[in-house]
């Protein structure tokens, strides 16, 4: 059978007399590669769900004071992964599709993983050594005061393992393979942790035994990215490809572009329970950490969609823009359209099964559904126009993606400073989700004023309207069954949300975006 041109594993082990000079170029993508590779992104983004059956296995192993602690420390290595990364995760998906020969795509990834990984490990060491000094600055519970010295010293060491795994990950999808992060992120990555985590409570390990856990997973992920890169990437061409000065200068530009948006939305996730873990004293702290760390997984789940279409519409936007920057409109669309069926439906059946999901944490979780509720919120809003961000971020702005993220942070640092004395975590729950959505709304905005490219037709408004009904529909069903356990009550909104979204599917979309769901859509008979 004759090689596949359009596999990118296929094209990437293709040999020529010089392969390193082959030429590549810069095929247009349609609505299909966007379901298509949503559909595998959104799966591998399913880990997030994973982490909503992981984590309270950890807060009943491990505790809250201690799972607070963890997040906070996991929270803070995320914050310096998203500083010491360059945004060249993001970079790569603008430099390799518009890379004219496979040195300088393998030139691009080397010098992503050269500029990122040494400094990262660097950092790592240092905080390590100064971990004595660095511990006082975290609250804690009192028993676990002597060991925070040790723990930061030995969990810091997951920098340079996210940032690698980062950088191998955005190399495989800027190919547009999307399938291979199934395995890593959610198989190995959340299950692998849960193993470990579970076999060191049972030998006794209380104190380290989640931090370990956690270290192990990602050493395992990392080492299997290497083996991803093989796949996509010659590994003996990777370690000798030319990095050319414009090279360089392209690929860091690529990646400082999209920093700042980065940064932000790094911020809105993992800086309010760093900053819970430092405002109070004692246990008090980590406990209000765990606290939002619970909130903030299970309001992850509508995110999913966000990042799904976040992850997809970077690298087929930046491969559209070098073919034809006037087919992206139609990608655009219908990107918005597929997340405002699925997110409104969604975020419904999250908030009404809130107070359960909570539960399953451990009953002091019960103080925290206020937090949930308007994290939940804040995340629809932002997702139902979220396609706007990538592509402002990959079509070769450079300014306006800056801007949008100091408007957010400048928002949710006003509502923060009015509302955190009152409110608390509830405040900062507010300040977080009004952030994202000022930041992800201004996206749509630039979006219109560089490109005269806008979300709100005909087919966009009908699409909302089938979300709308559908979360209407489940609240209606929540009142209805007001009476009912509480468990059952949101088994049965569960139950009703897939309908619902098969129903929005097919009412909602026109028919060139059903062909474009492909075999999936024609299985369900959208």
């Amino acid at each position: 059978m004759p090689p596949d041109p359009a596999d990118p594993a296929q094209r990437s082990a293709d040999t020529t007399a010089d392969p390193g000079k082959a030429p590549l170029g810069a095929p247009a993508v349609s609505r299909a590669d966007v379901a298509s590779g949503a559909a595998l992104s959104g799966l591998a983004r399913m880990g997030a769900v994973i982490e909503i059956v992981t984590q309270p296995a950890f807060v009943w192993m491990y505790g809250l004071a201690t799972y607070g602690t963890y997040i906070v420390l996991w929270a803070a290595v995320n914050l310096l992964a998203t500083l010491t990364t360059l945004s060249l995760a993001q970079g790569l998906q603008r430099s390799i599709p518009a890379a004219q020969t496979r040195a300088a795509e393998h030139g691009a990834v080397r010098y992503a993983l050269l500029i990122t990984v040494i400094p990262s490990t660097l950092l790592a060491l240092a905080i390590s050594i100064a971990a004595p000094w660095i511990a006082p600055a975290f609250a804690v519970e009192p028993a676990m005061r002597a060991a925070l010295p040790q723990m930061i010293a030995l969990f810091v060491w997951t920098l340079p393992l996210t940032v690698a795994l980062e950088i191998a990950t955005a190399a495989a999808r800027a190919k547009r393979a999307f399938g291979p992060e199934i395995r890593l992120r959610l198989f190995w990555e959340q299950i692998a942790r849960l193993i470990v985590a579970v076999a060191l409570y049972v030998l006794g390990v209380q104190l380290f035994g989640l931090f370990i856990a956690h270290i192990v997973s990602l050493a395992i992920t990392a080492w299997l990215s290497v083996r991803l890169l093989g796949r996509y990437y010659d590994l003996a061409l990777l370690a000798r490809a030319p990095m050319s000065k414009p090279l360089r200068r392209e690929t860091l530009k690529s990646g400082l572009a999209t920093m700042p948006p980065n940064l932000a939305r790094r911020a809105f996730n993992d800086l309010p329970p760093v900053l819970l873990g430092l405002a109070s004293i004692g246990g008090g702290g980590a406990v209000a950490a765990g606290l939002f760390g619970i909130a903030r997984k299970i309001a992850s789940v509508p995110l999913i969609v966000r990042q799904t279409f976040l992850y997809v519409m970077a690298p087929l936007s930046a491969a559209q823009g070098a073919a034809d920057r006037a087919e992206i409109a139609p990608l655009y669309r219908f990107a918005n359209r597929l997340a405002a069926i699925i997110v409104l439906p969604l975020t419904g059946v999250m908030i009404a099964g809130g107070d359960a999901l909570l539960l399953l944490f451990s009953p002091e979780a019960a103080a925290a559904l206020p937090v949930l509720v308007v994290l939940l919120v804040g995340r629809a809003g932002e997702t139902i126009l979220g396609a706007a961000t990538p592509i402002i971020e990959m079509t070769g702005h450079r300014i306006l993606p800056l801007a949008n993220s100091i408007l957010g942070i400048a928002v949710a640092a006003l509502i923060g400073w009015l509302a955190v004395p009152t409110l608390g975590a509830t405040g900062m729950a507010l300040a977080v989700s009004a952030g994202v959505v000022v930041s992800s709304w201004s996206a749509v905005a630039e979006l219109w004023w560089s490109e005269r490219l806008g979300p709100f037709d005909s087919h966009f408004l009908r699409a909302l309207a089938c979300g709308v009904a559908g979360l209407a529909l489940l609240w209606l069903v929540g009142m209805a069954l007001d009476d009912l356990p509480m468990a059952v009550r949101a088994g049965v909104q569960f139950v009703l949300f897939f309908p619902l979204v098969w129903l929005g599917l097919k009412l909602g979309l026109d028919a060139e975006d059903k062909h474009a769901l492909g075999r999936a859509g024609r299985a369900l008979r959208i």
